[in-house]
C-alpha cells in the first residue's frame, strides 16, 4: 500500500512528478481505503494504479469514485477484480451547474460481473442516471446498505426481495410508480426512504417489514395506505406528508414505538379519533372539516396546500387542479386539466446572486429568486402565480414585471400587479405554461408595438410628447420595437454637474428584435429641454447624443442628423436604435458630462449603520440603508439598540457586493457561511434588506477594561457592468474602503462555555441535536445560545413545549440565579428531544415565536455552516473523514 501511495502522489495523469506528493497521497489513501472522488481525474489515477500496482489495488476494501468523471465507463470494467471490496461509492453531484445545483453523474448501468463482489456490503449510486436497477446488484449476497437516490428509476425488479440482508435502502427522488411485492421479503430492513417519487399505492406486503424503524413515503401520490402498516411494531417514525391521502387507518395509533407521524399537506378531511389524540401527529395543510362537494354539482374539489417551509419543499398537483399557498406568501393556481397526470412540484427560494441574476440598467430587484421544478414541463393550461414584492419608490417611471430564466437568458412576462386590501402587500401576477426560475423586478416603463411594412406610430406612456414614427416601407418583414423613457429633472442635472446652465430632455431608449437596420429613416420626436422653446432656441447650443447599449460612451451626432424644430419639440431621423438624449448647453464637448450624469443616475446614495443591542452589547446589527430610509430605520430600532451615528453617504450600484470587517481587537464570535476571509459578505439591493445581526467577541484580555474597536465596510470586486470611470476610481490600496464605525465592548463577563467542566452545578452529557446532513447543534452551541437568552427564558420554554409546571419548577429550583434557570430549561428540553430529527427546527420556531429573531438567525447560521461543512466533507475530504459514519453504518448491517 505504501508503494501505491507513493505512485499515486508522485505521478499525475501525464506521468510527470508533482511537488505536493505526500499531501496528495495522504488525502486519498488511508490503509485499505482509496478515495479518488475528490480529484477531477480520479478514474484516470485509478486506471494507472490498477495497471502498475494491480496486486495491491485488488486488496482495497473501501473505494470512492466520482461518476462525473469522463473515464468512468472505462473504470467500471476493472472494479469486479476488487474481490475484497466492502464499500463502493460511485456518486454524482461532484460538480455544480451555474445555479449551484448538483450535476448528475453519467452512470446508467453496471457490468454483469459486478455481482462477483461477494464481500460488498455498502453501495452508493446516488445522483446518477439509472432508469432501471442493474440486475447484477441482486447477486450481491452481503449487501446491507444500498443508496440509489436522485436517479431516474421507474420501477424496482420483481425479485428485489433477494437482497435479504439489506438494512438500509434509499431511493428518494426517483420516478418510482409502484413497488414489487417481494419488498416484503426484506426482513432485516430497518430504514426505508422512498420519498419524492410517484408512488400511487403500496403493496400489502410492506407490512412484513417487521424490523423497520423509519419509513419515509413523503412527496408521493398516495391516495391511501394499506392497513398492514399497523404490523410494523418496530416503527418509530412514519413520514406521509405531501401526498394525496384522503384517509389513514385508525390502526396506526396502535403502533407501540411510534414517536412521529407526519400527515401534513394531504387531502385529509377527517382523521380517526384514535390518531387525533396522539401528541406526535402533524396534520397542518389539510382541509380538515371541509365538506366533500356534491357529486351532482359536477365540480372537482380544489385542495389548499400550506407549506411551512419557506426556503424549499414540494407538493403534488393532480388533474383535478389545486390552489397552493406557500408560507412566504407565494400563491399558485393550477386549473383542472393543467396536469394530465399527478405531478410532483418542487420549489425553493434562492438568494439572488449578481453573477447570474443579470439586471439591466435602471432595473430594481424586488424579490428573491423562486425556482420551480421540474424545469420545462409543459402544462395543458396556464398556471397562475402570485409573487409578493416590495413596492418601488418611483411607480410613475417604473413598472413591475415578473422575469423568468430559460436556462440561457432572462425574459419578462406579461404581469398584472395589485395590492391586498388587508395587508396592503403588493403582489405580481403572471401566467405560465412551464416552470423555471422567477423573480420580480421594477424596470423602466416599456411601450412596444409590431412594426408592419405599412409603418406605424409608437409613443411613450410616461411622456406622450415622445413619439417614434415609422413610415411606409420602413421594413419588409414585421419586427417588434420597444421604447423606454427615463425622465431626468433639471434639479438632478444641476446637482450632478454643479452647473445651472445644463439642461436635458428625458432619456430615450429604443430597441428591436432584428439586427438589420431599417430600410427608411425613422422619425423621433423629443421635447425640448425644460425652459427652452422654439422662440428662444439657440441652435448652436443644442446637441443630440447617441449612447451605446451599456451607456459607456456618448457620441454627439448633431452634425450627422437633420434637426427640425417646432415650438416645443425637436425632430430628427435615425436608422438604428439605442439611447438618445437631447442636451442644451454652451459647452462644445459634452459626451463626458453626459456619461457622468448617466452613471450617477444608476447609483444609490446609502449610509451604513452599526448598532449594539442594549441588553447584550455583543450582539451587533449591521445594515446598509438607502439615504431616504435612514431616519425611519433608526427610529424603529432606538428602543432596543444604541450606537454611533450612521456613516457618511456613499454611492453603490444595484447588485454590488460589499463586506464588513471587525477591527482593532474585535472579531466575529463564530464561523458563519457568509464569511469570506473573516469578512461578512453582503449584496446591495436597494429594495431588499441588507441587514445582518451577528455576535462579536474580543480575543484580547480586557483586564476589566472595555475594548474600543471598529467595524469597517469595503467594496468587493469591481462588477463587470459598472462604467470604466467608476472602475478606475476603485483601484488602489484605499479605494475599496467605504466607511468605519466604532464598536465598544464592555468589560468581559465570564463565559459559560469557557469551562468544559460542570457549570453552575450542572453537568451536561454530550449532545448532538439534528443530523450530519442538515447540521448539528452541539453542547457548545447550546451554551453559546443560552448566554443570549436572558429574561425571555420562560417564554422560550413555553414555546418549546415545556409545561407551566415545569417552568415554575425550574424557576423555583434555581431561584435568584438567572443563569441556572436558562441552562436548566434549555438542556432539559434538549435531552428530552435529542432523538427528534426536527428538534432544531422547533428550537428556531420557538425563538421566533418568543420575539428572539436574533437567536433564531444565529441558530440558522450554525446549521447552514454545518450543512456546508458536511457537503464539503462529502465532496472534498472524502471517505477518510467519513469513515466513522460508514463504519457505524456497516456495523449495523
Amino acid at each position: 500500500m505504501q508503494k501505491m501511495a507513493e505512485l499515486l502522489g508522485l505521478r499525475d495523469e501525464y506521468g510527470e512528478g508533482t511537488s505536493g506528493a505526500p499531501a496528495l497521497a495522504g488525502s486519498c489513501l488511508a490503509d485499505n481505503r482509496l478515495n479518488l472522488d475528490v480529484y477531477p481525474d480520479g478514474c484516470c489515477r485509478f486506471l494507472q494504479l490498477f495497471k502498475e500496482q494491480q496486486g495491491e489495488v485488488v486488496q482495497v476494501e473501501f473505494l470512492r469514485l466520482s461518476s462525473n468523471d469522463r473515464l468512468l465507463d472505462t473504470t467500471l470494467g476493472s472494479l469486479p477484480h476488487l474481490k475484497q471490496l466492502k464499500s463502493l461509492v460511485l456518486k454524482g453531484g461532484h460538480a455544480r451547474d451555474e445555479f449551484g445545483s448538483y450535476r448528475h453523474g453519467s452512470l446508467t448501468s453496471l457490468p454483469p460481473d459486478f455481482g462477483n463482489l461477494k464481500c460488498l456490503t455498502h453501495l452508493d449510486l446516488s445522483f446518477n442516471r439509472l432508469s432501471i436497477l442493474p440486475s447484477c446488484i441482486l447477486l450481491l449476497p452481503s449487501l446491507r446498505v444500498l443508496l440509489v437516490s436522485h436517479n431516474s428509476l421507474v420501477t424496482l425488479p420483481e425479485d428485489f426481495g433477494r437482497l435479504s440482508k439489506l438494512t438500509f435502502f434509499s431511493a428518494m427522488k426517483n420516478q418510482l410508480k409502484d413497488l414489487p411485492q417481494s419488498i416484503g421479503e426484506l426482513s432485516m430492513l430497518q430504514d426505508l426512504d422512498l420519498s419524492e417519487n410517484a408512488l400511487e399505492l403500496l403493496p400489502e406486503e410492506v407490512g412484513n417489514l417487521h424490523n423497520c424503524t423509519e419509513l419515509d413515503l413523503s412527496g408521493n401520490r398516495l391516495l391511501s395506505i394499506p392497513d398492514s402498516l399497523a404490523n410494523l411494531k418496530s416503527l418509530r417514525r412514519l413520514h406521509l406528508h405531501s401526498n394525496l391521502l384522503v384517509t389513514v387507518p385508525a390502526s396506526l395509533a396502535s403502533l407501540p414505538n411510534l414517536s412521529r407521524l407526519d400527515l401534513q399537506n394531504n387531502c385529509l378531511r377527517a382523521i380517526p379519533a384514535e390518531i387525533q389524540t396522539l401528541p406526535f401527529v402533524h396534520v397542518r395543510g389539510n382541509p380538515l372539516g371541509e365538506t366533500e362537494p356534491s357529486p351532482q354539482a359536477g365540480l372537482k374539489s380544489l385542495h389548499n396546500v400550506i407549506n411551512s417551509c419557506i426556503s424549499s419543499g414540494s407538493f403534488t398537483v393532480t388533474s383535478e387542479g389545486c390552489r397552493v399557498v406557500l408560507a412566504c406568501g407565494i400563491h399558485f393556481y393550477f386549473p383542472p386539466g393543467a396536469a394530465s397526470d399527478p405531478l410532483q412540484i418542487y420549489f425553493r427560494s434562492l438568494t439572488p446572486d449578481p453573477q447570474w441574476v443579470k439586471l439591466r440598467h435602471h432595473d430594481v430587484l424586488l424579490s428573491r429568486v423562486l425556482e420551480l421544478q421540474p424545469h420545462g414541463v409543459q402544462f395543458q393550461q396556464e398556471v397562475q402565480i402570485w409573487m409578493p414584492y416590495i413596492s418601488p419608490q418611483t411607480p410613475h417611471q417604473h413598472e413591475v414585471v415578473v422575469r423568468t430564466f430559460s436556462g440561457q437568458s432572462w425574459s419578462d412576462l406579461k404581469t398584472r400587479v395589485k395590492q391586498k386590501r388587508k395587508s396592503k402587500k403588493c403582489v405580481a401576477h403572471c401566467c405560465v405554461l412551464h416552470f423555471s426560475w422567477f423573480l420580480v423586478v421594477s424596470r423602466l416603463v416599456q411601450n412596444e408595438c409590431k412594426v408592419p411594412a405599412e409603418g406605424t406610430l409608437l409613443f411613450s406612456s410616461v411622456d406622450p410628447n415622445i413619439k417614434v414614427i415609422f413610415p411606409p416601407g420602413v421594413t419588409k418583414e414585421p419586427r417588434s420595437v420597444k421604447l423606454q423613457v427615463l425622465p431626468v429633472s433639471a434639479e438632478e442635472i444641476q446637482e450632478i454637474t454643479a452647473n445651472a446652465e445644463f439642461r436635458a430632455s428625458p432619456l430615450l431608449y429604443l430597441s428591436q428584435d432584428s439586427t438589420v437596420d431599417f430600410l427608411k429613416p425613422v422619425r423621433i420626436q423629443l421635447p425640448l429641454p425644460s425652459g427652452v422653446t422654439g422662440l428662444n432656441l439657440d441652435r448652436s447650443r443644442l446637441h443630440i447624443l447617441h449612447g451605446d447599449l451599456e451607456g459607456q460612451t456618448w457620441s454627439d451626432i448633431t452634425s450627422e442628423v437633420v434637426l427640425e424644430f417646432t415650438h416645443l419639440y425637436a425632430v430628427f431621423e435615425v436608422t438604428h436604435f439605442s439611447w438618445y438624449w437631447l442636451w442644451y448647453t454652451t459647452k462644445t464637448y459634452i459626451g463626458g458630462i453626459a456619461k457622468k450624469v448617466y452613471e450617477r443616475l444608476r447609483l444609490y446614495q446609502v449610509n451604513f449603520i452599526a448598532l449594539q443591542r442594549k441588553r447584550d452589547p455583543e450582539q451587533v446589527l449591521l445594515q446598509c440603508v438607502p439615504k431616504h430610509k435612514v431616519d425611519p430605520v433608526l427610529k424603529k430600532l432606538q428602543d432596543r439598540y444604541r450606537g454611533p451615528e450612521p456613516s457618511d453617504m456613499v454611492e453603490m450600484f444595484e447588485g454590488e457586493q460589499f463586506f464588513a470587517a471587525f477591527e482593532r481587537g474585535i472579531s466575529i464570535d463564530m464561523d458563519r457561511p457568509d464569511c469570506v476571509d473573516g469578512r461578512l459578505s453582503f449584496i446591495f439591493y436597494s429594495h431588499l434588506k441588507n441587514m445582518k445581526e451577528i455576535y462579536v467577541t474580543s480575543p484580547v484580555d480586557r483586564k476589566g477594561q472595555a475594548v474600543k474597536g471598529q467595524v469597517s465596510f469595503y467594496r468587493g470586486a469591481v462588477p463587470d457592468s459598472i462604467p470604466d470611470d467608476a472602475s478606475r476610481r476603485r483601484k488602489g490600496p484605499d479605494s475599496l474602503w467605504l466607511a468605519t464605525l466604532p464598536i465598544k465592548l464592555p468589560q468581559l463577563k465570564p463565559r459559560w462555555d469557557e469551562n468544559p467542566g460542570p457549570l453552575y452545578g450542572f453537568s451536561f452529557p454530550p449532545l448532538n441535536l439534528g443530523n450530519a446532513e442538515t447540521g448539528y447543534l452541539t453542547q457548545a452551541n447550546l451554551l453559546s445560545i443560552a448566554r443570549r437568552v436572558g429574561a425571555d427564558w420562560q417564554s422560550i420554554g413555553l414555546n418549546l413545549g415545556l409545561t407551566y409546571q415545569q417552568i415554575e419548577r425550574i424557576g423555583y429550583n434555581n431561584r435568584e440565579d438567572l443563569n441556572k434557570q436558562i441552562l436548566d430549561m434549555l438542556f432539559s428540553w434538549a435531552q428530552q428531544n435529542s432523538e427528534d430529527p426536527d428538534c432544531v427546527g422547533k428550537l428556531i420556531t420557538a425563538m421566533k415565536d418568543s420575539g428572539r429573531q436574533d437567536i433564531a438567525d444565529e441558530i440558522e447560521a450554525i446549521i447552514e455552516l454545518g450543512r456546508q461543512k458536511y457537503s464539503e466533507s462529502i465532496r472534498r475530504v472524502g471517505l477518510e473523514q467519513e469513515s466513522s459514519t460508514e463504519d457505524s453504518a456497516i456495523a449495523m448491517m
